[in-house]
């Protein structure tokens, strides 16, 4: 399996971080870290971002990456978190970074995308074109709790939101306790 990770400037970059570093290590990665999303991590959580080393890092700004061609196949795309900037374009079709290049690529070839909004609360505008995306197949999953699952602390939290992202891009796991019913 091979997957391309998008993390941009919304709040909340750790969550892109920490879903990079949960991915199974027999997947393929590619990450995209936009300019912002370094800086919103720093502002938020006063930390560089330390690379992985089972992670491909690519620059934003190249648009030439192999990534940005149809013909590099993988299985899925998320861009986690999502800022509205980047939805934004994404729902129009501009395409001037690798990250939104990408999310074109991916979406003329029909391939999975699942975008991770980091917003509250949304604006007509930010669900409108949620709602165009939608209707396009693409996959919006914002970070939305289940208490199903019981979570107890700020990291079964994020293990949540991370698990039902993977399971949108078919990744097997067990970060969370899945409903069984009563």
């Amino acid at each position: 399996m091979k997957i391309i990770v998008g993390i941009t400037g919304a709040s909340g970059t750790q969550l892109g971080f920490k879903f990079l570093s949960l991915i199974p290590k027999e997947i393929e990665v590619y990450a995209i870290v936009s300019h912002a999303a370094k800086k919103a991590l720093k502002l938020e959580e006063n930390i560089k971002y330390k690379k992985l080393e089972n992670v491909t890092y690519l620059d934003d700004n190249n648009l030439a990456a192999a990534v940005s061609s149809g013909s590099f196949k993988t299985d899925g795309y998320i861009i986690v978190p999502c800022s509205m900037n980047t939805l934004a374009k994404c729902a129009v079709g501009i395409s001037d970074t690798l990250i939104t290049r990408v999310f074109s690529v991916m979406l003329k070839e029909q391939r999975k995308i699942v975008l991770a909004p980091r917003e509250m609360p949304f604006n007509s505008i930010q669900l409108e074109n949620m709602t165009k995306l939608s209707h396009l197949h693409v996959s919006i999953a914002p970070p939305v709790l289940g208490y199903y699952s019981e979570q107890q602390t700020l990291q079964e939290m994020e293990n949540f939101l991370i698990g039902k992202w993977f399971d949108l891009l078919n990744i097997e796991h067990n970060l969370y306790k899945r409903w069984q019913g009563k």
